[in-house]
């Protein structure tokens, strides 16, 4: 008898949902919501340090929503 369970390794799960784009002004993942910075260190990470940055997650949903000004704010961006 085989056991058919996948292994699992016992850490805090990535939030990567493969739609990695870096929002412009926010400079976050509009996917995962991580800075760049998060991103790249987040498999050297310890667990305590990755369930902060899940914690806070949610509250960066608010960075993307705010208008960014369409060809008005690009032109004056220069």
């Amino acid at each position: 008898m085989t056991d058919e369970t996948p292994w699992k390794r016992n850490e805090v799960d990535s939030p990567c949902v493969k739609v990695c784009v870096v929002h412009p002004e926010a400079r976050i993942c509009t996917g995962c919501l991580r800075t760049i910075d998060e991103i790249t260190r987040w498999s050297k990470m310890a667990p305590e340090d990755r369930r902060e940055i899940m914690a806070a997650l949610p509250d960066r949903q608010s960075m993307l929503r705010k208008r960014r000004g369409g060809r008005a704010a690009r032109v004056s961006r220069g």
